[in-house]
């Protein structure tokens, strides 16, 4: 609104100066038709005095001036003729006339001077008028400038008010569109510069101009929409560094965690295996009968139950680099199926798998991930005490690693596991492949199936996402780069 109350004020005092320019030349105007309407007037005083001299000089005295009185009352109206002797001016000279006046006027030279008398303007002319052997006259011609100077005065009040009120109308024309074209647009504008600042992206200016201040709303649009784009790349970025950070924690945590590992496996396996046996050889000694041989067969199953927690240690901790070959998903997806067939039928949960006829490629190390997929089948097993259905599912798919922001999608092959069980809290969810983390009762998972799965499809160029809602079970997808097509023939 600043800048429309500058151009209205600009516009009005062009107008002003222009209207006063305009005044200016017609008072010049009149005051130029007005000295020639008083020449002839003084003309016809001269012409006048002239007259009347001949006369006197012809038929005397008083013939002269009965032609005077008849010239005075037939005359102009606002022109009076009196006769005047020239001693008597010099004896009683009147208001305004000057002895260098009447040194003129003895001269023989005409007269004029301006006066007000009771509040009206008039003019006196004072022509010379004598002939030989008499007394020295003067003709005065009184003129009323009266209506002149009305006239002037209303054209003087006309210009005034014709000059306001185009003043006015002007400012009014020159504020409404102001506002409207320039007031309002750079609001506008001031406002999206502001939430820009503040980093609000994503309201769009709308200008219905077709001009410069259109033109700005459109670039700073697009400005904005490309610091949008920049704001949620660089979001992105950040994201994927700090899980990248994270990531680089945790293998860290988890080589620490491997070495502590090896060492309580290196020191805990032969005592086992010492007591396993003996275990065994009591259970034998006693034939299998009475107390001591089920204080046995406790004992056996307890240090075997402890000797696969050791196996799942080591091989946490020692896992080797993957070693590829072409490979048919479905078929190890079905091998791992049949492999945990018996536990699961054990548990009353029934596995179904829905999967696309024909080969899915995939170049992978087969015995690790069949072992990942044992691992989260299994874990999808024990989320179901009480029995259920649990769905495993392979599909192709177009996906991004989502620790890269950066990188374009590819095709994948996603084997999901759904179970029917009681779900993960969402507090618990981001620490599931946190090693030792389970959320299972006490002896019933060590936590290190998922952390071994995640090192495993990690190492091949995969990942894991996991989607669970409590009370209402859990689905856990692995993605594996799918193989060229070009080489499914070679697959087994």
């Amino acid at each position: 609104m600043k800048l429309a109350r500058k151009l209205t004020l600009a516009l009005v005092m062009g107008v002003l100066v222009i209207m006063a320019g305009y005044a200016w030349l017609q008072i010049r105007r009149e005051v130029v038709i007005f000295d020639a309407e008083l020449w002839k007037n003084e003309k016809f005083g001269h012409g006048a005095a002239a007259a009347l001299a001949e006369i006197w000089a012809a038929e005397g005295e008083a013939k002269a001036r009965q032609m005077l009185e008849t010239i005075d009352r037939y005359g102009p109206g606002v022109i009076r003729l009196r006769w005047l002797w020239l001693d008597e001016l010099r004896a009683e000279p009147p208001p305004g006339l000057s002895a260098d006046d009447l040194e003129q006027l003895a001269g023989r030279n005409a007269v004029a001077l301006r006066e007000t008398a009771g509040g009206e303007w008039v003019r006196h002319i004072y022509d010379p008028m004598s002939i030989p052997t008499a007394r020295p006259a003067v003709i005065e011609v009184t003129e009323s400038l009266q209506a002149e100077r009305r006239y002037i005065n209303m054209n003087h009040l006309q210009i005034a008010l014709a000059t306001a009120l185009i003043a006015a109308m002007c400012a009014l024309t020159a504020m409404g569109l102001g506002y409207w074209f320039v007031g309002r647009p750079m609001v506008l504008l001031r406002d999206k510069a502001r939430a820009v600042g503040a980093g609000h992206f994503g309201a769009r200016l709308a200008l219905r101009q077709h001009d410069e201040l259109g033109e700005f709303a459109e670039e700073l649009n697009a400005m904005s929409d490309r610091l949008a784009e920049a704001q949620a790349r660089l979001g992105a970025e950040t994201e994927a560094r700090i899980a990248t950070l994270e990531q680089l924690r945790h293998t860290d945590r988890l080589t620490t965690v491997g070495r502590l590992a090896a060492g309580i496996a290196h020191e805990l396996g032969t005592p086992l295996n010492v007591i396993a046996g003996r275990a065994g050889r009591i259970a034998a000694a006693e034939g299998g009968r009475g107390q001591s041989a089920d204080y046995a067969r406790i004992i056996l199953e307890q240090a075997t139950r402890m000797t696969a927690v050791i196996r799942q240690l080591l091989d946490f901790s020692r896992r080797q680099g993957p070693k590829p070959g072409l490979c048919n998903l479905r078929t190890l997806a079905s091998r791992t199926i049949d492999l945990l067939a018996p536990f699961a039928e054990k548990q009353g949960v029934t596995i179904e798998l829905k999967s696309p006829e024909g080969l899915l490629p995939v170049r992978v190390d087969p015995s690790q991930i069949q072992q990942a997929f044992a691992n989260v089948v299994m874990n999808g097993i024990q989320a179901m005490p009480r029995g259920g259905r649990l769905l495993v599912s392979i599909e192709p798919a177009e996906a991004r690693r989502p620790s890269d922001a950066s990188a374009q999608t590819g095709p994948y092959l996603r084997v999901s596991v759904e179970d029917q069980g009681k779900g993960i809290s969402a507090e618990a969810l981001p620490h599931i492949f946190e090693p030792f983390f389970t959320t299972k009762d006490v002896g019933e998972g060590t936590g290190l199936g998922l952390s071994v799965a995640h090192g495993i499809v990690t190492d091949h160029g995969g990942w894991i996402d996991v989607e669970s809602e409590p009370g209402k079970g859990t689905r856990v997808a692995i993605f594996l780069a799918s193989a060229e097509p070009g080489t499914a023939e070679a697959a087994s």
